[in-house]
Parts: structure tokens; sequence; C-alpha cells
């Protein structure tokens, strides 16, 4: 009762490198002045940092759509004029946003923004 056992070989031929090579998936070329439907994606909503969550909630701060609407064209009119950081202050509460990546960084409600100092920031707009 002699059984040969072979380990560490799962095929019965051997493979070879060229053939266990993945090729990598081919992205579809954009046209120059289209984006495609990942561009379009990120510049139409914005974000928020785990930092901005938690703050709207201890705050208490809820954002209803329209406000999310207008806080996205706000983000749009900013970008135009080369912002990076930028305070945004929308029906009594402030954003600090990071303009390129549309993220909310943080947020305060009208109590804290009393006698606070905004430090990097390089614009700041009052959202109607």
């Amino acid at each position: 009762m002699t059984e040969r056992i072979s380990i560490g070989q799962l095929y019965p031929n051997a493979v070879s490198p060229a053939t266990t090579r993945r090729t990598p998936v081919q992205q579809p070329a954009s046209t120059p002045g289209i984006p495609n439907f990942q561009q379009l994606l990120q510049d139409q909503f914005v974000r928020f940092s785990h930092h901005a969550e938690v703050r709207l909630k201890e705050r208490g701060i809820q954002l209803k759509p329209e406000q999310l609407d207008k806080l996205s064209q706000a983000i749009d009119k900013v970008a135009a004029k080369g912002a990076k950081d930028a305070l945004m202050i929308l029906g009594g509460n402030a954003l600090i946003v990071n303009v390129p990546n549309r993220t909310v960084v943080t947020a305060l409600d009208g109590n804290s923004m009393n006698e606070h100092v905004f430090t990097q920031i390089d614009s700041a707009i009052v959202i109607a």
C-alpha cells in the first residue's frame, strides 16, 4: 500500500508565468472636452469628512437637500475663483470646505461661531 503523494502541485501540467498574468482593465478613452462618468460624479456631490459628520451630529446641524444644492453651487463659484479652502456661511452655520476635493472638513453652529477665529482659509462666501 504505497501510494505516491505529491505536495505543492495542484495542476497536472506546469503553469507558465505568462499565462497567469492578469491583464489590466482598459479604461475607455475619454474624448477631450467630454468628462467621463467618474469625473462627472465627483464634480456633482459634496462629501463630508468623518470629523465634519461628528461635528454636525454633536451640534445638531441638519442640512436639507436644497441647502446641499446651494452648497454645491457655492463650491463651484469659489472653485472658479481658484479657492482651495473656503469658509461657507449657510443658514447660520459655518462650514469649512476643501474646494478641490469638494469635502466639508468641519462645521460650526451659530453659537460656536461667536468670537471664533477661522484660520487656514483663503476665501469666504455667504450663501443666501
